[in-house]
């Protein structure tokens, strides 16, 4: 049949199996739009308040549901405002295709309005970028978007399609949906060397982080702990990969990682990692890391092995095809002397937790997971509020916790919780500060417009708490500009854009507050006051050691 470009865009992203875009029109995509809307019974549009908050959202229901997310925007500042929501998602490895308008070809070069080089801002921020220069090509590079941003180390492509281009007319031939490229176990000659460190391993530890989720191993992970009767902790990426009450997980590895996690991961003489990086934030000190511990990393992306730590072992593959080649080189053992060391550490751990009543924040996220079903969706913004999330929460189902990890984007969480609200179908939670929150508020038209189903939790402690906390730690509390002491009533501001909420300070209130937020339909706002001078602990000092581990502070 032919059809426009535009056209051919709209039923293409159908074909792939996408329902749901969300995006921002403008002058140079006009032409998509008014095919939106011949098209409006098959592919739904969601607008947002902001391009960005778009592309967050696109994230938000890539990550919840493991599909391709789909953001849409205009040239010049709707595609420059896409930019850190798609770098967002590079940094985090998930799938997105941004589509992006732009003038038509022949004005390309010569400073139109709103004309901007998208694709080289985005070279560094992209799994791959297309500019569309013929109508001809325009499906073929759709479907090939759809196969990179799902294959391998899933993440972000972009496609920008000149004006003229949108309005061209082309024959479309529809095709079956895209699939993954078949991904690859790791070299036979690598898992029988890595099988056999693990078997000499009297102290080992399982490492796990986002790719053992876009891998679907979490079976085959089990399966190699249970064998080897090893311990699990994860990556930032890695929570809610498996239940976080399962007997072997002892929780988050990093800087602000759980206690145990963390200094077993120190004291194992082989390290398993798989789908994780070894970033600045898990390792500190890269040159004192686990000194004369075996590390077996196992990852699809060649370019992770020994990027940041010597492996002993470097696989690249697939961690799911190389676990299932893997298991059966395998012995299974006990290790209880291993398993003391374990419980020791985890008893530490709980002898110095946060018991204190009240309002802490330990508390706030403790009483908000009574509230969390199953299938429930929490999605965080970046700061203390995020690290409290992190350590607290407890998931049943993997794809359930939803932060910026690498890029550390604050602004990221109501788009990204909109957007998990979509992909589940179900009501999301937003965990949030002040801070953070000032930065992305203007979704609330969107949450409000589209009646969506999320509670947004401010923990409001009126400054930003992550910097100041270092400023506090290492910098002599030289608070500089990080008060924010700011007059915003957020209850008023979720009024005035349709939603509700309620301002609670102390923990009894609380509850009634999440009753009345989980009860309600649409989005409902808690504006919960914490005191500022909370901490995010323990804390792994930047460039320390688990020497250096900082688990209290003496005011």
């Amino acid at each position: 049949m032919l059809l426009s470009g535009a056209d051919i865009l709209i039923k293409t992203l159908i074909e792939q199996g996408c329902d749901t875009v969300f995006g921002y029109p403008g002058g140079q995509i006009l032409d998509v739009y008014d095919s939106l809307y011949k098209h409006q019974n098959d592919i739904r549009h969601i607008l947002t308040a902001h391009e960005q908050g778009a592309a967050h959202a696109a994230d938000g229901y890539a990550r919840a549901t493991g599909r391709v997310g789909v953001v849409i925007s205009t040239s010049g500042p709707g595609a420059t405002n896409l930019v850190t929501g798609i770098a967002t998602a590079y940094l985090d490895s998930v799938p997105l295709v941004a589509i992006c308008g732009n003038v038509p070809t022949y004005q390309i070069g010569t400073d139109s309005f709103q004309e901007i080089d998208i694709t080289g801002i985005t070279l560094p921020i992209t799994k791959h970028n297309y500019f569309v220069g013929s109508v001809d090509r325009l499906a073929d590079i759709v479907r090939e978007a759809f196969t990179l941003a799902m294959s391998g180390r899933p993440g972000p492509v972009l496609i920008d399609i000149p004006k003229d281009i949108q309005a061209a007319m082309c024959e479309y031939l529809p095709q079956t949906c895209s699939v993954p490229i078949e991904p690859f176990p790791a070299k036979d000659i690598r898992i029988t060397e890595a099988a056999e460190y693990i078997n000499n391993a009297k102290r080992p530890y399982i490492y796990y982080g986002g790719g053992v989720v876009s891998a679907n191993a979490q079976k085959q992970m089990l399966q190699l702990a249970d064998k080897i009767n090893a311990p699990i902790g994860c990556s930032m990426m890695g929570l809610s990969g498996i239940p976080t009450d399962h007997p072997r997980f002892i929780g988050m590895q990093g800087m602000h990682g759980h206690y145990a996690s963390s200094v077993v991961m120190s004291h194992a003489d082989v390290i398993i990692a798989m789908g994780v990086r070894f970033n600045d934030r898990v390792t500190g000190d890269r040159t004192n890391f686990a000194p004369g511990t075996k590390i077996i990393h196992i990852d699809i992306d060649g370019s992770e092995l020994s990027k940041s730590v010597i492996a002993t072992c470097g696989l690249r593959g697939d961690v799911k095809k190389t676990l299932e080649k893997m298991l059966p080189l395998i012995n299974e053992r006990n290790n209880p002397l291993w398993w003391d060391t374990i419980n020791y550490f985890k008893k530490q751990e709980k002898d110095n937790l946060d018991t204190r009543p009240g309002m802490t924040p330990r508390n706030v996220i403790t009483r908000l997971n009574n509230y969390l079903g199953e299938n429930t969706a929490v999605a965080t913004d970046v700061g203390q509020h995020q690290m409290w999330s992190a350590q607290n929460l407890v998931f049943k189902k993997e794809r359930r916790f939803i932060s910026s990890g690498g890029l550390g984007t604050m602004g990221f969480g109501l788009g990204a919780a909109i957007g998990a609200a979509f992909g589940t179908k179900e009501r999301s939670v937003l965990v949030t500060g002040d801070g953070s929150f000032g930065m992305s508020l203007q979704e609330l038209a969107t949450a409000v417009t589209y009646k969506v189903p999320v509670v947004i939790l401010i923990m409001n402690n009126g400054v930003l708490g992550m910097v100041r906390q270092w400023q506090k730690l290492f910098f002599d509390n030289h608070f500089s500009h990080t008060i924010l002491d700011r007059k915003t009533d957020f209850v008023a501001v979720a009024k005035s854009f349709g939603a509700d909420g309620i301002r609670v300070i102390d923990i009894e209130e609380l509850d009634v507050a999440l009753q009345q937020a989980f009860n309600y339909d649409g989005p409902f706002v808690i504006d919960c006051q914490i005191d500022k001078d909370e901490l995010v602990l323990p804390m792994l000092p930047p460039g320390g050691t688990m020497d250096d581990i900082i688990v209290k502070v003496d005011e």
